[in-house]
């Protein structure tokens, strides 16, 4: 079940929060009823993240090796007709 919370629990409620995403488990924050933002732990975060993080690296590292450079719509454009045919 998602934990909803108004933003003034960041403050008021702060252990229950870090409580729970201590747990693995976001909280999302409301600010006038509408979302704000999410709590998440550390290592949730860097779950969500580090395949990211591993690919642009291994980017960075084929293009220190290459002098080849493509410009956006020649990237798109090899990825539309591999998804399309």
């Amino acid at each position: 079940m998602l934990d909803i919370r108004p933003i003034s629990d960041l403050r008021n409620k702060f252990t229950e929060i870090e409580s729970t995403v201590k747990q693995g488990k976001p909280v999302f924050l409301t600010k006038n009823g509408y979302g704000s933002m999410v709590v998440l732990s550390l290592e949730e975060y860097s779950k969500l993240t580090n395949d990211i993080e591993y690919a642009l690296d291994a980017a960075d590292a084929q293009a220190q090796g290459s002098t080849e450079r493509l410009s956006h719509e020649e990237v798109f454009g090899k990825i539309r007709k591999n998804i399309n045919g």
